[in-house]
């Protein structure tokens, strides 16, 4: 932004009302549809051309953002490190190749990349083949020690530990340590067959679960599935649900990353004589190769656009390890380099300002809808625009706003929901094709029900804020 629009915006910003003249009409309507108090909207709304509001009600309010903290994370990081910044994960083949054999062992170290899916470690062990490696006399060792990730359980934050948004962050983070159940009904054979993908070593699954001529409503509990060594369906299957998939994080996470890889080793024809363990990279000797992941503006755009927490996670922790990188990367170390960042982008750190995490899953986290603005507005005169701006859902075309009643294609921006707290927050290009920035958090414990609330807001700026 130039330096005179920054000045303006700034001084507006910092000269604003506790609230403005009333919500519009058509929002206040809607609040008390879903039962809401407008007290229990903080707004703030401002011309992006030149830093005017348009729009404010309790703007220095600490609210907990729910997932539009994932706007720090990725702007953030698109700052820091660049849009074409990528993770790199180094593989050693420690001995000799010879006749398809390697006489030692294959070792994977783990930087953070959130990437590695199926798919993507299929091809990295593709790699590893390539390379002439068909039998590994040694073991598969996998080093995760580039986190120090506190202890703590899956379901901590909010008792879902089969939740694969729940997944806890790791250096070497593979498929999000889930299963992925698929239900194939038979109607002929009386079953479902039941497809787990990616098969993991040691972790024998039903293959079939009875069929049943009842409804499909909550099919998850009449499957009465087990989920631990081994996964058991005692129930039966809807056959009036046709297939469904049922995506799971695996029930014993330490181990999963061992199971998988010597798994899909196995199904690629590989043959291994060791194990698949934990342990560390050689530290002072070259890697074979370094696999890359695809460019940190893809990641994202996948972070925002479908509120990956994972991913989140996943790239709150590299924030730290790429500034410190001789050191395992820890949570309290991502804060403080989050805190930096903002500190350095505002000039001071928001006196109301707390940072729990990267993904916004959190109860602690606070940020006023002025400090969120002021950031979008110097996020959309910097030459991040583009990545960022486009990294955001669009109203009623895609991501978590596919759905959305909003003057479609006219909006992009990131949704936050938890328990009491719905949020909007981003850009709206209005009828005359003026850009706003709105910031936009419910909380009450009606939020959820709020959301045409937050609808009709963005549908009011589009037509340009007109008079209430």
């Amino acid at each position: 932004m130039p330096l005179r629009r920054l000045a303006l915006a700034l001084l507006l910003a910092a000269t604003l009302p506790a609230r403005a003249d009333g919500l519009p009409p058509e929002v206040d309507q809607a609040l008390q549809r879903a039962r809401v108090p407008d007290d229990a909207l903080a707004v703030v709304v401002q011309d992006v051309a030149n830093g005017r509001t348009v729009l404010s009600q309790h703007p220095t309010r600490a609210v907990n953002p729910a997932s539009l903290t994932k706007l720090l994370t990725t702007y953030a990081a698109l700052d820091r490190l660049g849009p074409a910044w990528t993770w790199t994960t180094p593989v050693w083949l420690q001995g000799r190749v010879a006749d398809g054999v390697l006489d030692g062992s294959l070792v994977i170290k783990g930087s953070g990349d959130p990437t590695l899916v199926l798919e993507r470690l299929w091809l990295l062990l593709r790699r590893v083949q390539q390379l002439g490696v068909q039998e590994i006399r040694g073991d598969i060792v996998l080093d995760g020690s580039a986190f120090a990730v506190p202890d703590g359980q899956p379901g901590d934050f909010d008792g879902e530990p089969m939740r694969p948004y729940n997944a806890r962050p790791g250096a070497l983070l593979l498929n999000y340590r889930a299963v992925t159940y698929t239900f194939v009904p038979d109607a002929t054979a009386g079953v479902a067959r039941v497809q787990a993908e990616p098969p993991l070593a040691n972790t024998p699954v039903d293959r079939t679960v009875p069929l049943t001529d009842g409804p499909c409503n909550d099919w998850r509990a009449t499957l009465k599935a087990s989920f631990g060594t081994g996964v058991r369906f005692a129930g039966a299957y809807p056959l009036a649900c046709g297939e469904l998939a049922w995506p799971v994080a695996d029930a014993t996470p330490a181990t999963y990353n061992a199971r998988l890889v010597e798994a899909l080793w196995k199904e690629m024809g590989g043959r291994l004589a060791g194990s698949v363990r934990e342990g560390l990279a050689p530290a002072d000797a070259k890697p074979s190769f370094e696999w890359r992941s695809p460019p940190l503006a893809d990641v994202v755009r996948e972070i925002n656009k479908y509120s990956n927490n994972v991913m989140a996670q996943q790239l709150f922790y590299t924030l730290d390890l790429v500034r410190h990188p001789a050191q395992p990367a820890t949570a309290e170390g991502a804060r403080s380099e989050l805190r930096r960042w903002v500190a350095d982008r505002l000039g001071a750190l928001p006196p109301e300002l707390v940072i729990d995490n990267g993904s916004g899953l959190s109860r602690e986290t606070r940020i006023s809808p002025r400090t969120l603005a002021r950031l979008l507005a110097l996020a959309y005169d910097s030459p991040l625009m583009p990545e960022l701006a486009s990294s955001l859902p669009a109203a009623g075309i895609d991501g978590t706003l596919r759905r959305a009643r909003a003057t479609a294609g006219r909006a992009h921006l990131k949704t936050g929901s938890l328990r009491d707290v719905s949020g909007l927050a981003g850009y709206v290009l209005s009828a005359s094709g003026r850009r706003y920035v709105l910031v936009a958090v419910i909380q009450h414990p009606n939020a959820g029900a709020a959301r045409p609330a937050l609808e009709a807001l963005v549908n009011w700026v589009a037509r340009d804020a007109p008079a209430r």
